[in-house]
């Protein structure tokens, strides 16, 4: 039996995994921890394999980019993470999974380009959640040792059932809008069963390393628009031709190009001997919604 411990109880990722992992029986053992307060530290690692690592602050558009805000999420994305990971280390776990993100590449697609992320890409984060996610891998492999693993996760936009952030954006849209923009473009996303199976192997072989997971095809936002009305029941129509008009808008807003730019990993990077990916795009839409 694996005994996992997931920091950063009721994280959705983290909840997420424990309920993948109770599906296997006796096969784990899964608990969460509150990093919220100080009382955290006041609790044994000992006897755990690992530790999965969720807690943080994640994008927040009116905090992302302040300058004043950095300190704040430098002490919770990098100094609890290290924290942690210490504590783990000096009580015996061998092991430490930190969920961090494509962000720390700084990358973003402007409208009708393509950009590919490689093996050779530097990290370049340009906003206060990559900063300090980066500034968190850092530390944590720093901490390695023969005894000592750290895996790193750095997952695009992530989605599933009850699923924040971005695709619950997309979820909202698919529900109120009759047609939507058809656009060419092409996303690395994930969906978090097959994110699930990922972490569930990389403990069971205690992994280390850098790990750019992603669902086996490239994602089209308005095929997964689409995807989504019709998993509830609902027809919308993509229609050509707004081109124009979002080339308009971009200079207004960086919603466009976070939306419609194609911003892609490399499915060289992404790809494990093992296959992670637990489900069909179909499939995973409609388990997501």
């Amino acid at each position: 039996m694996k005994k996992i411990l997931i920091t950063g109880k009721g994280s959705y990722l983290g909840n997420s995994l424990k309920a993948y992992l109770e599906a296997f029986g006796d096969c784990y053992q899964v608990d969460c921890l509150s990093l919220r307060s100080g009382d955290w530290k006041e609790q044994s690692f000992r006897g755990y394999d690992a530790v999965y690592h969720t807690a943080a602050i994640v994008h927040q558009p009116r905090s992302k980019d302040a300058p004043g805000e950095l300190a704040r999420y430098r002490a919770v994305n990098c100094d609890l993470a290290v924290d942690a990971a210490k504590k783990a280390k000096a009580e015996g776990v061998r092991q430490f999974v930190f969920l961090s993100t494509m962000a720390v590449y700084g990358l973003t697609a402007a409208f009708g380009k393509t950009v590919t992320i490689t093996a050779q890409t530097p990290t370049a984060p340009t906003d206060n959640y990559g900063l300090s996610k980066l500034e968190a891998e850092r530390a944590l492999l720093s901490l390695e040792g023969p005894d000592f693993r750290v895996a790193i996760l750095r997952p695009p936009m992530i989605y599933g059932k009850d699923c924040k952030g971005n695709f619950r954006s997309l979820v909202s849209m698919a529900r109120r809008l009759p047609f939507f923009p058809k656009v060419p473009n092409r996303r690395s996303m994930l969906y978090v069963g097959s994110l699930n199976r990922l972490v569930q192997q990389i403990i069971d072989r205690e992994d280390r390393g850098i790990f750019c997971p992603q669902d086996p095809e490239y994602l089209n936002t308005s095929a997964m628009v689409q995807a989504i009305a019709a998993a509830q029941g609902k027809r919308l129509l993509l229609i050509p031709g707004f081109s124009w008009a979002l080339h308009l808008l971009r200079h207004l807003t960086g919603a466009v190009d976070k939306a419609f730019g194609s911003l892609v990993y490399d499915k060289a990077l992404s790809k494990l001997e093992e296959d992670y990916c637990i489900a069909s795009f179909p499939d995973s839409v409609k388990q997501s919604v």
